[in-house]
């Protein structure tokens, strides 16, 4: 037997006011997006911003419905909307961030494991990774250099 270690180094910043002016716009964005969410069963608002590679900024928020499973989080609808809205045009940086009604939201959040799939897939079907900043309405903020990093041993059309 060989046991095997998967981990990975991502930025940690204090605050928004230590991001370059881009990054601390996108999120800015990102937060603001959460007034777009509709979420009256969880009031847990998830709102992403993208900067793709021609300069354009796509948003998207989380769109909850009353038979949970068939809801939307707010990273696959903003991955929808790009992939619509500007085919085949890579993200640069995909920002993401919450506001809970239920308590704090000072935390970074990060994708759900099928958001996480859904970055991967994007990923590929560009062939360039999406950088990737995490945070909360305040507080830390985290970047990580591509969203791979975020599924290790993910699945991929290579498995079929």
């Amino acid at each position: 037997m060989v046991t095997k270690k998967i981990e990975f180094d991502f930025e940690v910043y204090s605050s928004i006011e230590e991001l370059n002016e881009v990054d601390a716009a996108l999120v800015l964005k990102a937060r603001e997006s959460t007034a777009l969410a509709y979420a009256p069963y969880s009031n847990f608002s998830v709102g992403a911003a993208a900067l793709l590679k021609d300069g354009n900024i796509v948003i998207g928020s989380n769109q909850e419905n009353a038979s949970y499973p068939v809801g939307i989080c707010a990273e696959r609808v903003l991955l929808s909307t790009a992939a619509n809205l500007f085919p085949k045009v890579p993200i640069d940086t995909l920002a993401i961030s919450y506001k809970s009604g239920k308590g704090k939201d000072t935390e970074p959040i990060s994708p759900c494991g099928m958001c996480r799939q859904s970055l991967i897939e994007y990923e590929n079907v560009v062939s360039q990774p999406i950088r990737i900043i995490l945070s909360g309405m305040s507080g830390e903020v985290y970047i990580i250099a591509n969203a791979g990093m975020l599924l290790p041993l993910g699945f991929s059309g290579k498995n079929l």
